[in-house]
C-alpha cells in the first residue's frame, strides 16, 4: 500500500503512483509528463484543501459568482473554473499573510482587493510556476482574476486592475485536431455497427436500438451544425425549424444564433424520435438521457459513448466531442467557405478564434504541395 503523504489522504496515493509512472516515461515525453504530473498533483492538493477549508467568506467573490450565473449566463464549466481560480488565490493570499500575523488572525484575514499591487500577482505567478502547472492552466487562473477585477472596477470597489499588462507565459500554438471525411463517415456509422453487432452476439448485456439511433442523431447533429457539447445537450424540440432546416442554438453568454442543419441529421432525429413513446415537443430536450425518462442527455454520457464509437471506427479513443466541431469547421473551409461565415456558424465572438482553422488547411496544402509538386 503506497504511503499516504501529509498533504492529503487522496493526493499522496495518486502522487506516488504518478511519480512511479513518470520513471517509465520515454525521454521525449518527460517534459510533457512533468507538466501533466504537476498540474494533476496541484489540482488534487487544491481539492483536498477545499474539503478541509470553508469556502472563501468574501462578499465580492460571492457577488461576482452570482453575476456570472445570472447576468452573464456563463456555463456551469465557466462558473466552476472561475470559482476554483478565485478560491485558490484567496487561500494562497491568506497563507502568505499568515507569515506576518498570528494564525488566529490569518484565518479571518480578508482580501482587500483594491489594495493589492502588481507585485502580489507576480508573487502568485511565481507560486503557480513552482507547482509545474501548464501554461494553459496559468492563463485560465489569471483570466478569471482579470474578469473579476473588471467586475470590481464597474462596481467602484477598485480603481485599476493590478493584473493589466502583467506578463504571463505564452501558450504554445497548437493546431486543432480533426477527422478526415473518411474518418468522419466511419464514425457516423459506428452506432449502427454496434447495434447490428449486439443483435448477432446473443447473450450479454443488451444494447438498446433506441440509444444507438439517438447516438447516430447526436453525431450527425454535432457534425451538421458544429455545436459545442453543451449546446447540443441544451437543444429543445422547439429549437428545430423543420421547414427552414435550421436550429436555434444557445451559445456562451446566453447568445443565440441560427445554424443550418442538413437533411441527413433531421432524418436521424426523426428516426430516433420514432423509437420514443412520446416524441419531444416544446421545451423538451431533443436528446434524452434515457428512452424512458425526459432528462436531457448529459455531456459526460456523450463523451463516454463517443469513446466506444471511436474504438469501433478504428480511431483514437482519446478524441473528445469538441474534435467533431473542429472537423466541421475544417471541412467547411476546405470546401471554400469564407472565414467570416464560419465564424458566425461557430458562434465565435472574435475572428481570430476562427483563424486557427486556416492554419490547419494551410498546413495540409503545404504537405500536398511538397508531396506532389516536382520542384517543391
Amino acid at each position: 500500500m503506497p504511503r499516504r503523504r501529509r498533504y492529503g489522504n487522496v493526493t499522496g496515493i495518486v502522487s506516488a503512483k504518478l511519480n512511479a509512472s513518470a520513471a517509465l516515461a520515454l525521454p521525449g515525453q518527460c517534459s510533457h509528463f512533468a507538466a501533466f504530473l504537476g498540474e494533476m498533483v496541484y489540482s488534487l492538493r487544491v481539492t483536498d484543501a477545499a474539503t478541509t477549508k470553508p469556502a472563501a467568506d468574501d462578499k465580492w467573490i460571492r457577488k461576482f459568482l452570482a453575476h456570472l450565473a445570472t447576468d452573464r449566463g456563463a456555463s456551469v464549466y465557466t462558473q466552476r473554473n472561475y470559482q476554483q481560480a478565485l478560491l485558490e488565490f484567496f487561500h494562497w493570499y491568506q497563507q502568505e499573510q499568515s507569515a506576518f500575523a498570528d494564525e488566529s488572525a490569518s484565518a479571518r484575514h480578508a482580501v482587500a482587493w483594491e489594495k493589492l499591487q502588481r507585485d502580489d500577482f507576480r508573487a502568485y505567478l511565481r507560486f503557480l510556476g513552482r507547482q509545474n502547472l501548464g501554461r494553459a492552466a496559468i492563463q485560465l487562473r489569471f483570466s478569471a482574476l482579470r474578469t473579476f477585477y473588471k467586475f470590481l472596477i464597474r462596481h467602484g470597489e477598485a480603481e485599476v486592475s493590478p493584473i493589466k499588462n502583467l506578463s504571463l507565459p505564452k501558450q504554445a500554438r497548437r493546431l486543432p485536431k480533426f477527422l478526415t471525411l473518411q474518418q468522419m463517415g466511419d464514425l457516423l456509422k459506428a452506432p449502427i455497427k454496434l447495434m447490428n453487432l449486439a443483435k448477432r452476439k446473443g447473450p450479454g448485456r443488451p444494447v438498446s436500438a433506441g440509444v444507438c439511433l439517438r447516438d447516430v442523431a447526436v453525431l450527425e447533429t454535432i457534425y451538421s451544425c458544429g455545436l459545442r457539447i453543451s449546446e447540443l445537450c441544451g437543444l429543445r424540440a422547439e429549437d428545430i425549424d423543420w421547414s427552414e432546416q435550421h436550429v436555434r442554438v444557445r451559445g456562451k453568454g446566453k447568445k443565440e444564433r441560427l445554424v443550418p442543419i442538413g437533411q441527413p441529421a433531421l432524418q436521424t432525429i426523426q428516426a430516433y424520435w420514432g423509437t420514443l413513446k412520446r416524441p419531444p415537443a416544446g421545451e423538451a430536450p431533443v436528446f434524452l438521457s434515457e428512452t424512458k425518462k425526459a432528462a436531457p442527455l448529459q455531456p459526460v454520457q456523450l463523451s463516454r459513448r463517443l469513446k466506444q464509437y471511436l474504438v469501433i471506427a478504428g480511431l483514437d479513443p482519446t478524441l473528445t466531442p469538441h474534435k467533431l466541431r473542429h472537423s466541421y469547421a475544417t471541412h467547411l473551409l476546405d470546401a471554400g467557405a469564407d472565414l467570416r461565415s464560419v465564424q458566425e456558424l461557430l458562434g465565435h465572438a472574435h475572428l481570430i478564434t476562427t483563424q486557427v482553422y486556416t492554419h490547419v488547411t494551410t498546413e495540409r496544402l503545404k504537405k500536398a504541395y511538397d508531396a506532389a509538386h516536382p520542384r517543391a
